[in-house]
């Protein structure tokens, strides 16, 4: 397992900690500049919220909300040494309230669903995921009645059409990455 790379965590208890990661293709960060844009806009959110980390990669998004006070975060990432990583990482912080599943995160969203406050949309690219997934998202229970939805892409890239009931409130461009923020509206909410 090569450990060249490192993510440095930005605000909160863990803040300056610096984890390792995987030197391995496709596995890319989200960069420090843009957690910080992120985690300002759901600073209202965040504290004791239940996140869902759906293309947990680096992990970046995932502690970076463990460090601000989220209530609980599960991570989904498919690679086993990826995992064996994300889990060495939730060891070294001391992190409690972290999940780490092995999974696909589109199999994963086909089960049985509890809700979350927030979620992270970041997955691979090159793999055209993002869109199935929000469909997955929004196709199930898996949105609490306020959810805040992150969704990142390609700076190139359109953003999937917003589902029914969803409201894009922030988009942005940094570098490579197009990074947006949805809402889910409390009058679209399912019992």
């Amino acid at each position: 397992m090569v450990t060249s790379h490192q993510v440095r965590i930005i605000g909160g208890r863990f803040r300056g900690r610096r984890l390792p990661i995987l030197d391995r293709s496709g596995l890319r960060p989200t960069p420090d500049r843009v957690r910080e844009t992120l985690f300002n806009w759901l600073a209202p959110v965040i504290a004791g919220a239940r996140c869902l980390d759906a293309f947990a990669g680096s992990g970046a998004l995932g502690f970076e909300a463990v460090s601000r006070g989220c209530g609980e975060v599960v991570l989904l990432e498919r690679c086993s040494s990826v995992v064996a990583q994300l889990r060495a990482n939730a060891r070294t912080l001391g992190a409690s309230g972290v999940e780490i599943r092995q999974t696909d995160t589109l199999r994963w969203l086909a089960g049985s669903a509890t809700p979350f406050d927030v979620v992270f949309l970041d997955p691979p690219f090159a793999e055209g995921l993002l869109g199935p997934t929000v469909e997955a998202i929004a196709g199930g229970r898996w949105l609490a009645p306020t959810a805040h939805i992150y969704l990142e892409t390609s700076s190139g890239s359109d953003l999937p059409a917003m589902p029914e009931g969803w409201e894009l409130i922030r988009d942005k461009k940094a570098g490579q990455v197009r990074y947006a923020l949805a809402v889910r509206r409390q009058a679209d909410a399912m019992p």
